[in-house]
């Protein structure tokens, strides 16, 4: 499709779907925004901030401007920003801090900053130190996120996370007057959540200072951002609903800004919420060629609709972003090919359209574990159609997809990859007619699936392991045993299509027609919007009318 034609079916599709309260509430937010940076003509709505420095009068507006884009992880637009500060007032050395800053990139994404963007981080460093900062403070900043990139080469990205959050601690410690130095504090604590912890020990930690703070700046577009990071967990996620449909309004030309409350909703099941925010994130992101930022809303935008039943809505989005190119040196690149590989997948298994998934290829730039989200919908498609070498063959490279990650130590991914493998692996079983063996190793996927969180590079697993186990217990005529893994895994994954009519198809062939008829009553409300057919409904519908 041709770019501006794509852009166009999305535009129509935005003036139908944001309709109601979902859209009144973001469109309040957005003139509420407006209302309190109307003194700030020309420049972008990003948030106010207050950030003491000894910087000359004259770009005093810019460099807050740039913490603020700082603080909404608008990376490419704050560095642009602080270098200008530079350039305008070449003694303004936390300006450095700023760019030293930026260059980490997501702190929370666990990825961190490229060799070439450390290299860039230390030069600006070392400039900073050169400059000399006028008051200790801001010297101390600086020092602070020194502490990530001090020997960056020889130290792992968890060490690099473990030394920055020590510095940022002691620094607000120094400073308990400077609410800055708290908040950057809890942002840096969250850095080092694994997901793993389902404590959530280190979220729990951020939360405590980050509350404190939103009672003092409820406008504050880094308190309202980092409470929806440290609130992106499923026993946590009703407590960052506050923070979630504020943040969107407080930075409306961030696209980041306009993305972040979708975490929430995605938690939640929010899904009318979530697609509308993210639709305006996608707009703004490609008006700003935030290409990264483009493709991760359109992911989660994918995502929602299809729980709505809004399969044309989700197509219409992923035409129009599949037109925007990616380049690898784009800012987030990598969200970017991970999307590029989970929006098909999603397309066809949500649908539970198998023949579509075994045609998927990976997309250009692929990276190990996002190479792996096309093998595993391949993977899955043929199995599901029985078409046993075909899904061999996909197991076969989510091993070799495995062993990559191994090698490059990114111990996350490849529990995630193991997953998908040993999911492959009980689907090619059944289809083999083993079903003991294969309800053992899908069994085992659902448990190792519930140890870890997912990535926040995603709105979820391609498909929940849990509730394929429902799928292949109800396949396998255990509808009662399928119900409860249905009801299990939508206590981590609200609101889903697949999970309300799988269990009220569980619940039916159980013959509890009480359950059944609840279920396929969550279905029937979650899709009335929907804009295509599908026979889930109409077969929801029918089991209700007859009452």
């Amino acid at each position: 499709m041709h770019r501006e034609s794509a852009k166009l079916g999305v535009a129509m599709t935005v003036r139908i779907l944001i309709a109601g309260a979902a859209a009144l509430c973001l469109a309040t937010g957005a003139a509420r925004a407006h209302d309190e940076h109307e003194g700030h003509a020309g420049h972008n709505l990003v948030g106010k901030v207050a950030f003491a420095n000894s910087c000359a009068p004259a770009v005093q507006t810019d460099f807050l401007r740039g913490v603020a884009m700082l603080h909404s992880f608008w990376y490419s637009a704050a560095e642009q920003t602080f270098r200008d500060v530079l350039a305008k007032d070449p003694t303004c050395a936390i300006a450095t801090w700023g760019i030293a800053s930026i260059l980490m990139s997501n702190p929370l994404a666990g990825n961190g900053s490229t060799p070439k963007d450390a290299e860039k981080a230390q030069a600006a460093i070392e400039q900073g130190r050169k400059i000399g900062a006028k008051t200790p403070r801001e010297r101390e900043y600086i020092e602070a996120v020194a502490a990530y990139y001090k020997d960056w080469g020889s130290h792992t990205e968890r060490e690099r996370q473990v030394a920055r959050s020590t510095a940022y601690e002691a620094l607000s410690v120094h400073y308990p007057q400077d609410d800055e130095a708290r908040i950057f504090n809890a942002l840096y604590i969250a850095g080092t959540q694994t997901q793993a912890d389902q404590t959530f020990a280190a979220y729990g930690r951020a939360a405590t200072i980050l509350e404190q703070q939103f009672a003092k700046y409820p406008n504050h577009p880094g308190i309202a951002h980092y409470l929806i990071h440290v609130y992106d967990a499923p026993p946590l996620a009703q407590r960052g609903l506050k923070a979630a449909r504020l943040y969107a309004g407080l930075a409306p030309d961030a696209p980041h800004a306009l993305h972040m409350p979708s975490h929430i909703f995605t938690r939640v099941g929010a899904w009318e919420d979530s697609a509308a925010t993210n639709l305006r994130s996608f707009g703004v992101a490609t008006k700003s060629n935030e290409v990264g930022e483009a493709y991760h809303a359109t992911d989660y935008a994918v995502y929602a609709d299809l729980q709505l039943g809004r399969d044309a809505a989700a197509r219409a989005a992923s035409a129009a972003v599949f037109a925007v190119p990616v380049s690898p040196t784009a800012t987030l690149a990598v969200a970017a090919f991970y999307a590029s590989a989970a929006i098909p997948a999603r397309l066809a298994v949500e649908r539970n359209d198998w023949h579509a998934a075994m045609q998927l290829e990976p997309p250009a730039g692929k990276t190990p574990f996002t190479e792996a989200q096309t093998w595993f919908a391949r993977g899955l498609g043929a199995a599901r159609t029985g078409d046993i070498a075909a899904a061999e063959e996909s197991a076969g490279k989510l091993a070799a997809l495995h062993r990559a990650l191994v090698d490059a130590k990114n111990t996350y991914w490849a529990k995630e990859v193991e997953v998908q493998q040993t999911t492959i692996a009980a689907w090619i079983a059944f289809a083999q007619k083993k079903p003991e063996e294969a309800l053992t190793l899908m069994r085992a996927a659902a448990d190792a699936e519930d140890k870890t969180e997912k990535h926040i590079v995603t709105p979820g697993r391609i498909l929940p392991a849990r509730e394929l186990l429902g799928d292949m217990l109800l396949e396998a005529g255990k509808p009662a045993l399928a119900l409860k893994e249905y009801e299990a895994s939508q206590v981590r994954e609200p609101n889903r299509f697949r999970g309300y009519y799988g269990a009220a198809r569980a619940a039916e062939a159980a013959g509890d027609r009480k359950t059944a008829a609840l279920y396929y009553r969550k279905l029937i409300a979650l899709t009335k919007n929907a804009d295509t057919p599908r026979p889930e409904i109409a077969q929801a519908k029918a089991f209700v009318a007859k009452g």
